[in-house]
């Protein structure tokens, strides 16, 4: 029997009375009208129609902040830890309250819909967009997802789970063809969508641009009807930017929103379908009907009740104060040899606080989760605040990770002029970095918009060699003090639209300055401007990199820097030219020499902390060799601040790994990102992350689940209480012991592990998690539910989900592999028939 469709109207007077106003409103359209609700009438807004009370519908990126529809430094964002810090938090309660300060940012904003989250898998840690992912494991990534979506929603905005489905890769994205098997598809890579639509209701949806198998999923009329038939889904389905390529495909699968705009395969092309016969006007009033209801929900349409009436929404948050307790409960901690953290700043004198990364703080990967912070604490200026007047900190550079050139420093004006040189517009910015897609200052549009001026007074700080350079895809003139230095075109490489945004070639031109001189700068790109889909899109980077050193003499300074303190901190991070959106990963190598920099401080000083800034798994040769490793993924604006909470122990790290850490790259079961003649085939079926690992008997560096705290927990006992048969298997209560002498938090972890796993089965999966809290000395208690689908798999001949009936193991404990408690547990056939057999 076929899983079975769950009903699609929203229920309870509320909901109905909602709905009767949409059907009003939808009847009032004619079919040129609806289809103006089905793309946008820019880049991120679907456009007003005043006769029936229907206001401009705002869309904006996400996930860590919101950018709002122009997304200019002017109008910074608070920006939160990054989706994988989210995760590691393991604490469904945080998550949501930082989803509700991002709907307080959107409605700040102007923004009725956020898109986000992103619940695609970290299938591979190769992927490039890893760090905007939650999770390895479906129920890990459900549990935080689910919690983001009602956090969100809470706040009256709009969520967009996304992207549907199989976005698991950059490399090829537009045109790749995700090949998976059924079962695949629905234990692991449909499992947090489903899990979320029926848990959280999320309003919209976004499809992905990759096809899988062999259908582009913003026409995969299958997945469309799992997504609506099956699960109940009542939102919109909106594509990616620029990922509708066909109007009756599309539409006839069920796409209700082509973004953006005004360009879009729908508009015309879909009147003219339907008037043609090619596609059905009910299949267009289903789409119009959605878009309504969404405007509904979120308060656009006059005559309808919000969902979250003005008086509802939650209290104002301190956006500040929910960032830095968000990093603070994400940051890891992997290896704290001889309690060398906390540091106590009582019994030191001098601190060294070692890597370029330490000043210039990594707070988000790169690409469409970027955003402008409102302000940004780096590691160095954190602890500088922290530690008290009688502490020396040093700092020293170390090593350079960076490949591409950085953006010179502001401020900057960018200055917008038409073909006679008139000012149309001028524009702050805050360095080199200039990117405009779709939307322009006021007065500027694509037709009279001629040429973009960014000027600017460098101010050298050092005496030598500097190298000035253009990133970007155009016609550039780089001027330095009246001089030209370059004026040319530079081409972009390929078809993949995206790469001139993600991976733009560049030109650079080496020069003499002196220390303190200032001397004026400015870059001008020429139109035409390139279009994407039809949307005006520029963006450049005006680059500057100062003489400096050779690795060599910056790493020997790092090492007599490290040799003359009591305690030596080396912030090491990836580059957005390694973690970002557009681009998968070539090597889990920590990049440049930042590896031999560890190595060479731990060998000079023994108390030597390792903290590494990455959105995803990174090889540390010299782990054994350090005293305390301790990530902090991308920590969002308060980075800074936050480690110096938990460096000094205000604060304990509350991460737990939501991915396996691999010793060497090799030892990766599923390592290839890269397709074949277009292809790429998810072979290892449902074995990835520690699944994967435990299959292949292979030893991480450090397992899915662990982390370490600042007290010890002793397991107590194991026992099991009656839960609803219809939703869970059981219910699970562990006590504990708070041994150590803080206060702190524990992550208990629920596995659980077939007696006899049949070999296309994963041995055991995570089955549920929660937290507790204890002080000193105290006892606590968590209470863990089973859910059926822990023990279920997808029938692919009966298309539909099967109970693995058996003996297994429940096992409790501290990450997959440090297991504390057991008993054995048996699902009979009857659901009501599971049961345990005995405890301790």
């Amino acid at each position: 029997m076929s899983a079975q469709p769950t009903a699609l109207r929203p229920v309870g007077d509320e909901g109905e009375r909602r709905e009767r106003r949409v059907d009003a409103a939808l009847a009032a359209l004619t079919l040129p009208d609806k289809v103006g609700l089905l793309s946008g009438a820019s880049m991120w807004a679907i456009a007003p129609n005043p006769a029936i009370g229907l206001g401009r519908l705002v869309m904006s990126d996400g996930p860590v902040g919101v950018r709002g529809e122009h997304g200019t430094p002017d109008d910074p964002s608070v920006q939160l830890p990054s989706p994988t810090a989210l995760a590691a938090t393991w604490d469904p309660a945080l998550v949501r309250t930082a989803g509700r300060l991002l709907a307080q940012e959107a409605r700040r904003k102007g923004a009725h819909v956020l898109l986000a989250p992103t619940v695609n898998m970290q299938r591979s840690p190769r992927g490039g967009r890893h760090f905007e992912c939650f999770s390895e494991d479906p129920h890990l990534t459900a549990a935080i997802g689910t919690a983001y979506v009602q956090g969100v929603q809470d706040g009256g905005v709009g969520a967009t789970v996304k992207h549907f489905v199989a976005n698991d890769a950059e490399t090829d994205r537009y045109t790749v063809d995700n090949r998976i098997d059924e079962s695949t598809l629905r234990e692991v890579y449909l499992a947090p969508f489903e899990a979320i639509v029926k848990r959280a209701r999320p309003w919209g949806a976004m499809a992905a641009y990759n096809s899988v198998n062999g259908t582009t999923m913003t026409e995969h009329a299958d997945l469309t009807a799992v997504l609506r038939d099956e699960w109940g889904f009542d939102g919109i389905l909106v594509s990616d930017w620029f990922a509708a390529r066909d109007t009756v495909r599309a539409a006839l699968a069920g796409l209700d929103v082509a973004m953006p705009g005004p360009a879009t395969v729908y508009g015309d092309r879909l009147v003219a379908a339907v008037r043609e016969g090619r596609v059905p006007e009910s299949a267009v009033d289903a789409m119009a009907r959605r878009v309504l209801r969404l405007a509904a929900r979120v308060g656009l349409l006059d005559g309808a009740d919000p969902v979250v009436a003005p008086a509802e929404v939650p209290a104002a948050l301190d956006g500040r104060a929910v960032a830095r307790d968000a990093a603070a409960r994400s940051f890891t901690l992997l290896r704290n040899e001889h309690a060398t953290l906390p540091i106590d700043p009582a019994n030191v004198r001098r601190v060294a606080l070692i890597g370029r990364a330490a000043d210039e703080a990594r707070t988000s990967g790169g690409g469409s989760a970027a955003v402008f912070a409102e302000r940004t604490v780096s590691p160095l200026a954190g602890l500088r605040a922290a530690l008290p007047d009688g502490v020396e900190l040093v700092h020293a550079i170390g090593a350079d990770p960076r490949v591409s050139p950085p953006p010179i420093r502001g401020p900057l004006t960018a200055t917008f002029r038409d073909a006679d040189g008139a000012v149309l517009a001028t524009e702050p910015l805050p360095n080199g970095t200039a990117h405009w897609l779709g939307e322009f200052p006021a007065g500027v549009t694509p037709a009279n918009l001629a040429a973009i001026e960014v000027t600017g007074t460098l101010v050298p700080a050092a005496t030598g060699t500097h190298t000035l350079g253009v990133t970007g895809v155009g016609h550039f003139t780089l001027t330095l003090g009246g001089t030209v230095l370059h004026d040319g075109t530079q081409e972009l490489d390929g078809t993949d639209p995206g790469a001139a945004i993600f991976a733009p070639p560049s030109s650079s031109h080496a020069l003499h300055l002196t220390a303190g001189h200032p001397v004026d700068v400015a870059v001008t790109v020429h139109g035409p401007f390139r279009a994407m889909a039809d949307a005006m899109f520029v963006g450049f980077v005006l680059t500057h990199v100062e003489p400096r050193p050779a690795d060599d003499e910056l790493i020997e300074e790092a090492v007599r820097a490290a040799a003359d303190a009591d305690v030596a901190i080396v912030v090491v991070a990836t580059t957005e030219d390694v973690e970002s959106e557009g681009f998968d990963r070539t090597s889990l190598a920590l990049p440049g020499r930042q590896d031999d920099l560890v190595a060479r401080v731990a060998a000079a000083n023994d108390r030597t902390v390792a903290v590494v800034n990455a959105g995803a798994p990174v090889t540390m040769p010299w782990r054994d060799d350090v005293a305390a490793i301790l990530l902090t993924w991308f920590g969002g604006q308060e980075l800074g601040a936050a480690l110096a909470d938990v460096l000094l122990g205000t604060r304990e790290p509350g991460g737990r790994l939501p991915t396996t850490w691999p010793r060497v790259e090799d030892d990766v079961p599923v390592l290839d990102v890269r397709p074949t003649d277009g292809v790429l085939r998810y072979t290892e079926g449902v074995f990835i992350g520690y699944r994967a690992w435990e299959r292949e008997g292979r030893t991480p560096a450090f397992p899915f689940g662990h982390g370490l705290g600042y007290t010890t927990w002793s397991y107590d006992a194991l026992d099991l209480t009656g839960a609803d048969p219809a939703e869970a298997l059981a219910a699970v209560r562990v006590r504990l012991t708070n041994t150590g002498e803080r206060a702190g938090r524990e992550v208990v972890q629920l596995y659980l592990a077939a007696d006899r796993p049949d070999a296309d089965r994963p041995a055991r999966r995570l089955a549920a998690f929660a937290a507790v809290e204890a002080e000193p000395g105290e006892r606590a208690e968590a209470v863990l539910t089973i859910p059926r689908r822990a023990a279920e798999y997808w029938d692919a001949a009966a298309h539909d989900w099967r109970l693995a009936t058996g003996s297994y193991e429940l096992q409790v404990g501290r990450s997959s592999t440090d297991t504390r408690l057991t008993a054995p547990f048996r699902v009979s056939p009857s659901a009501r028939g599971a049961g345990v057999t005995g405890t301790r």
